[in-house]
């Protein structure tokens, strides 16, 4: 945590401005929105804030509460929080979970390379290796290393005990994935856990790795996933995406030794089934 007193009155934009001269002002705003700011002791998420002289404003060093499930020479496997960015996109660079782990791993003079990713609402497991070679073997032999990818999804609507969907899908102008001829094979197995009249919640396994792969077949299934307005559900009462990779298993590309890894789904995900 960075701490600093006021000796002016002045906008709170303008003194983070001030303060990094380097950072765009969405680098800025994101801050805020994240709730990185206190100002004596009270989060603050407005921008145009009056800071006083003798106000003391902190800055919360997110990297700290990274949740590391694992780490070794070669990779390290975060559990990543619904809402966080993979990687940076046009108008986010600085709040995403690849920012985090390379902040954390400079502390230990070592790099972070992207191995696979995550959807920004999906929460979870995701591995990232932290050297080039590692990076490389993950993911020229992906299909042939990863043994098992696995997801906990809360769908609205009913489904059958289990079911697999293949279809081909492409993404489109609109950044939407749909099913099309043209496209490529993806595939997607589910089990059911539990349901109520208005939620099922499911075990998913996927044998390919397409982009919004699971929310796309959820949607071709006539359940789609809750919170996913872009794949058409409105019910936003999970407050976010219910999607969450919940397990991870890979073979070691040295030596060939199984690397299983397991992460329990958000415990508002039983919020819906206890009504």
């Amino acid at each position: 945590m960075n701490k600093y007193i006021i000796n002016e009155e002045i906008i709170l934009f303008d003194y983070l401005k001030k303060l990094f001269p380097n950072k765009s002002k969405n680098n800025i705003k994101s801050l805020l929105k994240n709730e990185c700011i206190t100002i004596n002791n009270n989060i603050t998420t407005k921008y145009n804030h009056l800071l006083k002289q003798n106000d003391i404003l902190c800055i919360i060093n997110k990297i700290n509460n990274l949740n590391i499930i694992y780490e070794d020479n070669n990779i390290i496997v975060i559990n990543k929080p619904s809402g966080l960015l993979t990687i940076s996109n046009e108008k986010e660079k600085i709040n995403t979970l690849y920012h985090y782990v390379l902040e954390y791993l400079k502390m230990k003079k070592q790099k972070v390379f992207i191995v696979h990713r995550l959807d920004q609402d999906t929460s979870g497991i995701i591995m990232f290796a932290k050297n080039e070679k590692t990076k490389k073997l993950y993911q020229d032999n992906w299909n042939n290393l990863v043994i098992k990818r696995g997801y906990i999804a809360i769908v609205c609507g009913k489904t059958k005990d289990e079911g697999t969907i293949k279809s081909y899908l492409k993404e489109d102008k609109n950044m939407m994935v749909h099913s099309s001829s043209s496209g490529k094979l993806a595939i997607t197995h589910y089990q059911k856990l539990k349901s109520n009249d208005n939620y099922t919640m499911l075990q998913i396994y996927i044998d390919t790795g397409r982009k919004n792969q699971i929310r796309v077949h959820m949607k071709e299934n006539g359940t789609p996933i809750i919170g996913d307005k872009k794949y058409g559900c409105n019910d936003n009462s999970l407050k976010r995406l219910g999607l969450h990779a919940n397990i991870l298993i890979v073979k070691n590309p040295v030596n060939n030794n199984i690397l299983e890894f397991f992460s329990e789904y958000p415990n508002e995900f039983n919020n819906l089934f206890r009504r």
